[in-house]
């Protein structure tokens, strides 16, 4: 007899469902599940309140899995900024599947966020603060290489969390040096070198997060590029590494400039594009000194 699909989705899930006999936690259900773990809601009951638990999905053979897991669980163990999501336990369930315990993070993705945000220079901001917990790791010595907006959540109050670290790695000691090759990550974030199992430096995030500002302001276009804005996702998402930023800080200075109403340094631009963008950063003084002018020609011609 054939199982209803509703029923095969039951038994899937009580087949995924975690085994946490043992432990202070409590199964409350389901946050969602990709690549090689799941993810459930559950009550610590030691402290009384609701965590996060991921778990090495099932099935899946070897001890590959679960060492990815807990290498994941280090790496942001080891890393403490509030765009980060903090690690609280670790270790095998009673069933053998590797977990870890995290703050339960509620919000939604970057890209439907950024359905609600049609300003350009909110956007923009959104994407620098992404920056911060990218190269606050890059700092501490780690790359992502998982950059994507999916991957980025933004919660009720506004707090921006870079997720998945499932494939980060330890980034070379000294600079010009690449780290170990990074063969896997996602279609279209990927740097090329990355994709075609290269070494991978630092540039590797740089294209990565190149690739999510360039999908974040695609989302319901609020208006047109930019010559400037352009020329800052070409060089951050250039296919030769030599020629992008080298590395998040510049990206996001360059970004940052450009929000500001000053020159951007990946464009080179002409005399009518630099008094434009004088005009438009100076409007308020401009308009004061147009309108004394004009109350100044108005007087003048009343004496007469």
């Amino acid at each position: 007899m054939r199982l209803e699909d509703a029923a095969l989705e039951r038994l899937r899930e009580a087949v995924r469902a975690p085994d946490l006999s043992g432990t202070p936690y409590r199964l409350v259900g389901p946050i969602g599940s990709g690549g090689m773990g799941a993810v459930f809601e559950v009550d610590d009951g030691r402290l009384g309140r609701h965590v996060a638990l991921k778990v090495v999905d099932v099935p899946l053979d070897g001890e590959g899995p679960a060492e990815a897991l807990l290498h994941e669980a280090r790496v942001l163990a080891g890393l403490e900024h509030p765009g980060l999501v903090p690690v609280h336990d670790a270790g095998r369930l009673a069933d053998g599947r590797a977990f870890y315990v995290m703050k339960l993070v509620r919000g939604e993705r970057l890209d439907a966020h950024l359905a609600r945000v049609p300003l350009l220079p909110e956007r923009l901001r959104l994407f620098l603060r992404v920056c911060e917990p990218v190269a606050f790791a890059h700092a501490h010595g780690i790359l992502h290489g998982d950059l994507k907006p999916s991957n980025v959540m933004v919660g009720p109050f506004g707090e921006v969390l870079v997720l998945d670290w499932g494939l980060a790695r330890a980034l070379a000691p000294k600079e010009g040096e690449a780290t170990a090759q990074l063969a896997m990550g996602t279609p279209g974030f990927m740097a090329p070198e990355q994709a075609s199992g290269r070494n991978a430096d630092a540039r590797a995030d740089v294209f990565g997060l190149g690739a999510v500002l360039d999908a974040a302001l695609r989302v319901a276009p609020a208006s047109p590029r930019s010559k400037a804005l352009a020329a800052i996702l070409a060089r951050a998402t250039a296919e030769e590494r030599n020629s992008r930023y080298p590395d998040v800080a510049s990206l996001a200075a360059d970004v940052a400039r450009l929000l500001d109403g000053e020159r951007v340094e990946a464009h080179a631009e002409g005399p009518a594009e630099r008094a434009v963008r004088l005009l438009r950063r100076h409007r308020v003084a401009v308009a004061l000194v147009l309108a004394y002018l004009a109350v100044r020609g108005l007087f003048i011609f009343l004496r007469s």
